[in-house]
């Protein structure tokens, strides 16, 4: 099919600007309101920039919680931007979503929204048009006012354990091997800990983080990646990573992409070690 007959656009620029016009919030439906319509989103570069500024608009609201009406009118995800498109926006379901529906997708879009709804055992809520789709957000229970009270996974001591200063070298080292991160609270309860320990060193630091066995939840990887860029860019000399699995490594690999900052990811804690030598000198 070609793209006059999908009506999409692949020259389309994704300015911030282009893309704040797509997102559009219904305070009265309590309804984040996502445009794809009449756009080719052709790799992973374009789709993490849109899913950046869609986590930024939700932060900008104040409310956590929405429902989320998505437009697929028109639109078109190439193969090289699927698996990217998928894990951000199950991401960002998992932290924001009261529950999701969308409507004017093609049929190849359904087809693909439909196996992963298969997959991941979500209902994928398809609607023909905006007013059907609506109509079953305005059938959703809100959920809101119910005030989730997360139970922390990792006492303070536990914490404590895991982080280590290398003065001589310069070096944050932080041990999540076979950490779990399963919601908000366990990420603020570690980054906190990380700020206050690099404010009484009263400097900055290369972070040397070991990522083997470590689990952070899509419920955890909005605010995870929200404090780890805040933290890097006022306390981190530069940050390498070690032993991350393919999943995790892939959404660090997603956000570095749309976000300007290396990955830096090794397979071994002396390759990471190797790897800071190297950014000292420069490199």
């Amino acid at each position: 099919m070609t793209d006059a007959e999908t009506g999409a656009r692949p020259d389309l620029a994704l300015t911030r600007e282009e893309i704040d016009r797509r997102i559009v919030f219904h305070d009265e439906l309590q309804t984040m309101e996502v445009d794809f319509s009449d756009l080719a989103l052709t790799g992973t570069a374009e789709v993490n920039a849109f899913y950046d500024r869609v986590e930024e608009r939700i932060a900008e609201t104040g409310e956590t919680q929405w429902f989320f009406l998505v437009n697929y009118s028109g639109s078109r995800i190439e193969p090289d931007a699927w698996f990217a498109f998928a894990r951000r926006g199950k991401v960002v379901n998992r932290a924001h979503s009261m529950g999701s529906v969308r409507f004017d997708a093609s049929d190849e879009t359904r087809r693909q929204i439909e196996r992963d709804a298969g997959t991941e055992k979500f209902d994928a809520n398809l609607f023909a048009d905006r007013d059907a789709a609506i109509a079953r957000i305005r059938e959703m229970p809100s959920t809101r006012r119910r005030r989730i009270r997360h139970v922390p996974s990792h006492t303070p001591e536990e914490i404590a354990a895991r982080v280590s200063f290398l003065p001589e070298d310069e070096i944050m080292e932080v041990d999540l091997s076979g950490f779990v991160l399963a919601h908000s609270r366990d990420v603020n309860d570690l980054y906190d800990h990380l700020e206050r320990r690099i404010e009484e060193t009263g400097r900055r630091w290369y972070f040397l983080v070991n990522y083997n066995d470590t689990r952070i939840m899509p419920e955890a990887w909005v605010q995870f990646a929200k404090r780890g860029k805040a933290l890097n860019e006022g306390g981190a000399l530069g940050s390498v990573r070690y032993e991350a699995g393919a999943q995790t490594e892939a959404d660090i690999r997603l956000r570095a992409e749309s976000q300007g900052f290396r990955p830096n990811i090794r397979s071994t804690r002396a390759a990471a070690l190797a790897r800071i030598a190297e950014m000292k000198r420069g490199g």
